[in-house]
């Protein structure tokens, strides 16, 4: 018997051991070698012979309508994904009788104008089992040329699942126009939040010489629908945007071009200033505005399908319009009035709070910021802003209630932010599958004027007819052999590219797609992992911060470990309240912060009466005692300890669960995974350790079931 401790080092020392072991297959990677799932769901293993027989009547020819990159690309993804998965050659050309046909669909129509044609917006694509000059021929066709390669990746996808498309005719297009991913890469090669090693992008303060991983990285996003990404971080290095800079960045958006992903830049508003250029950045100064055009004009002339900027201001120290008294709208507008003859959007973040906030003062909510900072600013951005919001009021806690700024904005576009790097959720040591987190706040229905809105309307700009709309996802891969430091967890890069493109997708539908192209279709696997992938977020809610509590990891330190008391007595606002008597936030209008109250009336009536507020977001609302009794009949104090000694349990039985696998799936990537479900078993019995027992000397109040002061059992 170990106490949390040596457990604690056990799991540490286990872990730095898998990585030891890995690093061989990170140095075979690097001499030329094939790392454990570079190519992550696009693997195309072949076949076995019986499927691929379902296929054998394919075309043998690849025709293309027009010529472009993107097209070109498609036509080389569809050729070796055929290849690969079913040995077919297909040929690039027209002189064959039967033929996939590749453009879009006002080409489709002149080539073949017997053909009922769907309708079909940017993005969007056909797949077409069809007659092509009397023979059996296949259709992919594109509202424009990325539809056609988007249109591509589904077909393949198709095939890699096993799927029937004898008899296809599927058009599938985009929820929104903009999806995008962020990466917090910073210039000297390093990534904040990042998991899966350095930068992609950047080493030794410049843009690396060798962007092969770009590309490839292009390449994963264009399979799953991304159409933008952010290359450096939100904490923004004005460096970006000297003169001898720019060409750089070129480079990275001529990697990812061929993809039809326009890349963009996180802008630092103090830029014109910090550079040495002006003595001023306030937003209403016209030498400043005439800065930002200037700039712009010279980075579309190296880059004419540049996307835009993100912006982070007034917030943790970044500057901000604040400084000269201007509001966020004046910030927003000037960087947006340079973009808009280009077709560029600025993606402004609503992450603007006081990090120095008075915890003696019991009105005081950090959760409050974003929506006191915006909505009174409603209507006075440009069209081509879009205020980029978090899913929820605080920051990627493990639950959190939705933003009610997604209410709060009737006439501005608007975004959701998402983080795929897990943060809080583990950090890709431990297995948190998000979509279905992500679902619930999607699917949420804010009821405005008491009409049916859920947020992914809202975001997609359905609700309020406005320009435009989006999703974006902080990713943060690396130079890992994983992408993101651990297979398992691209599961969530792609689970939020398929929620971008369609919102309305099951998360169940979503881990089978994935889990199917990344491991097979053995019934086994799939079963297995889908269903661990699909328990994870709960189980690593119930040992870490039940009922909404939130913030139990180390805030001020590594975002990763057991440490409760480091959110409370500091003027970072993520605070729990815990004390002798009770714990949880109050929120309410009646007594509280007034949080809830930023809600709309509808959404109020849920969470403002203690009778009615949900047991999962309970401490997120209200302050109650621990001897309150939850609508399970438990009391508080008792479901915190049942909750983290049965997470605690469920995690040791990914174990159990993943050794049913071998000999189902490569030794490699068997003993990998293993080696983290036995670390993440032991981190478990440290989160439950650390919490019951912190919060039994708060309380004073013992377990009923007589498990605390025992010692720690292993995994």
């Amino acid at each position: 018997m170990k106490s949390a401790q040596y457990i604690r080092l056990a799991c540490v020392l286990g872990f730095l051991l898998l990585q030891a072991a890995l690093a061989g297959t990170k140095a075979l990677a690097e001499s030329g070698g094939t790392p454990i799932d570079t190519e992550a769901w696009l693997r195309y293993a072949p076949l076995e012979a019986d499927s691929a027989r379902k296929y054998a009547q394919l075309p043998s020819r690849v025709e293309v309508l027009h010529e472009s990159l993107v097209l070109d690309t498609a036509q080389k993804e569809l050729i070796q994904g055929m290849s690969r998965m079913l040995g077919h050659n297909i040929q690039a050309g027209s002189e064959g009788k039967d033929v996939f046909l590749l453009g879009t669909l006002a080409e489709i129509h002149k080539l073949v104008p017997e053909l009922k044609l769907p309708r079909l917006g940017a993005d969007g694509y056909w797949l077409k089992a069809a007659k092509v000059r009397g023979y059996d021929s296949f259709v992919i066709a594109g509202g424009n040329d990325r539809g056609v390669l988007y249109g591509v990746f589904a077909l393949l996808s198709n095939i890699a699942r096993e799927q029937d498309i004898s008899k296809i005719d599927e058009v599938d297009e985009p929820y929104t126009p903009l999806r995008w991913v962020n990466q917090w890469d910073n210039l000297d090669g390093n990534i904040e939040r990042g998991y899966g090693g350095p930068s992609i992008f950047f080493a030794d303060g410049k843009v690396r010489d060798d962007l092969t991983r770009a590309g490839q990285y292009g390449r994963l996003l264009a399979s799953v629908g991304i159409n933008g990404c952010t290359i450096n971080n939100v904490n923004a290095d004005p460096r970006v945007f000297r003169d001898d800079f720019i060409p750089q960045i070129k480079r990275i958006a001529d990697a990812f071009r061929p993809w039809g992903v326009r890349i963009s830049l996180s802008a630092d508003l103090s830029a014109p200033k910090a550079l040495g250029d002006l003595d001023s950045f306030d937003p209403l100064d016209p030498r400043v505005a005439a800065w930002w055009k200037k700039k712009v004009d010279e980075i579309y002339r190296e880059i004419p399908d540049f996307g835009g900027f993100t912006i982070k201001a007034d917030s943790e120290g970044q500057p901000g319009p604040s400084t000269y008294g201007r509001t966020q709208a004046d910030a927003a507008n000037v960087i947006a009035r340079a973009l808009q003859p280009h077709g560029g959007v600025v993606f402004y973040r609503a992450f603007v709070y006081n990090h120095h906030l008075d915890w003696r003062n019991l009105k005081n909510d950090r959760a409050r910021a974003a929506y006191d900072n915006f909505h009174p600013l409603d209507g006075q951005f440009d069209d081509n802003v879009i205020i980029q919001i978090k899913n929820g009021p605080i920051d990627f806690q493990v639950r959190e209630p939705v933003s009610p700024l997604f209410a709060g904005l009737h006439k501005t576009n608007e975004a959701i932010e998402l983080q795929i790097t897990q943060e809080y959720t583990g950090q890709q040591r431990q297995l948190c599958f998000l979509v279905p987190m992500w679902k619930e706040a999607l699917d949420f229905d804010m009821r405005i004027d008491d009409q049916h809105t859920p947020v992914k309307a809202l975001v997609a700009g359905r609700v309020f007819h406005r320009p435009t709309g989006g999703f974006a996802g902080v990713a943060n891969v690396g130079m890992d052999a994983n992408w993101m430091g651990s297979p398992l967890a691209l599961a969530n890069l792609y689970g939020f590219a398929r929620l971008a493109w369609d919102p309305d997708l099951s998360a169940q539908a979503i881990i089978e797609e994935w889990t199917r192209l990344t491991f097979g279709n053995d019934p086994l696997v799939v079963r297995t992992i889908d269903s661990m992938q699909l328990r994870s977020w709960h189980i690593y809610e119930s040992y870490t911060g039940p009922l909404g509590a939130g913030t139990m990891t180390n805030i001020t330190g590594n975002h990763y470990d057991p440490a409760p008391e480091s959110s409370e007595r500091n003027g970072w606002g993520q605070w729990h309240r815990a004390d002798h008597d009770g714990i949880g936030m109050d929120r309410t209008v009646a007594t509280g912060t007034g949080f809830i109250g930023q809600y709309p009336p509808a959404v109020q009536k849920i969470y403002e009466p203690l009778a009615s507020c949900p047991d999962e977001l309970l401490l997120f609302f209200h302050h109650v005692p621990y001897t309150h009794v939850l609508h399970s009949g438990k009391t508080l104090i008792q479901h915190i300890y049942d909750s983290h000694y049965e997470g605690a349990e469920q995690a040791g039985e990914f174990i159990e669960q993943w050794k049913t696998l071998r000999g189902h799936v490569e030794e490699a990537r068997y003993s990998d995974i293993l080696a983290r479900f036995e670390y993440q078993a032991g981190e478990a019995i440290v989160w439950r350790d650390t919490i019951c027992n912190w919060i039994y000397q708060l309380s004073g109040i013992p377990d009923q079931k007589g498990r605390l002061g025992k010692e720690s059992r292993q995994p």
